[in-house]
């Protein structure tokens, strides 16, 4: 857990804010977080992986620094004085896709889905485990750079089911030849759910494979997604053709 985890003094930080110790290429976090020990914990741990780290304390200062700095990706704390986590990140939503990863003390499902439904990409409940964090952030930074080309992959360059169809590729989707605006963890559970067609499979299963991680968390970070989808590419979302829950189970594409 976070508990009992030693900053370091100004002059080691700066030794560490001058060279990457971390197999990453200088990509930008910012950590937006209005405890300072946690804070200055995260700006050290994310500095010493090889991130270039900014922090901010409040959510005004958030809004400012992520328009000016356009991180990778954002920490976010849901409890925040002035403007609120999910306030940032509903308005950081509106010109940004930088992918943003909840940090929140509350246990509440309620907060979670929240929080996924202003565009979240991802939760962690506090107290966490710094390894568990570093690994979120990792595989959020994976997916938001999309894939790689690999002229010899096995995998399929473009799926078609029926009037819909996905450029793997492309990382585009048409559906009655109008191509739909879809975030990307939309558009990889989108991917992942054609690729088993007539196959049922488990919550646990998709999240493993679309985020990237096998680590416990809430599987209603699935059932939010795929209501999203529902909304997309389903003549009548409450009555949906395409995807079927298997109760009990997870979902199933029909195609």
């Amino acid at each position: 857990m976070i508990c009992g985890y030693n900053i370091p003094a100004s002059t080691e930080m700066h030794e560490l804010q001058n060279r990457s110790l971390g197999p990453t290429t200088q990509k930008k976090i910012l950590v937006v977080e209005d405890e300072e020990n946690l804070r200055e914990t995260l700006r050290y741990k994310f500095t010493a992986e090889g991130y270039r780290v900014t922090a901010a304390a409040d959510g005004e200062k958030a809004v400012a620094l992520a328009k000016a700095s356009r991180p990778d990706l954002i920490l976010l704390d849901i409890m925040l004085p002035g403007l609120d986590g999910l306030e940032v990140c509903r308005i950081l939503r509106k010109d940004m896709s930088v992918p943003i990863l909840m940090l929140t003390a509350r246990d509440e499902v309620v907060d979670k889905v929240v929080g996924l439904e202003v565009g979240a990409d991802d939760y962690v409940t506090k107290p966490f485990s710094m390894r568990e964090l570093v690994a979120r952030v990792r595989a959020l930074l994976r997916r938001a750079e999309g894939p790689t080309p690999a002229s010899n992959s096995e995998e399929p360059q473009s799926l078609t089911r029926g009037d819909l169809k996905a450029d793997v590729v492309a990382h585009k989707v048409w559906l009655h030849g109008r191509e739909l605006e879809l975030k990307p963890k939309e558009f990889d559970l989108l991917v992942f759910l054609m690729s088993n067609r007539g196959r049922a499979v488990t919550r646990e299963l998709i999240l493993a494979q679309v985020w990237g991680y096998e680590v416990e968390v809430d599987t209603r970070t699935v059932d939010v997604h795929v209501r999203w989808l529902r909304e997309r590419i389903e003549a009548d979302p409450a009555r949906p053709t395409r995807i079927s829950t298997i109760r009990g189970v997870g979902y199933r594409f029909e195609g």
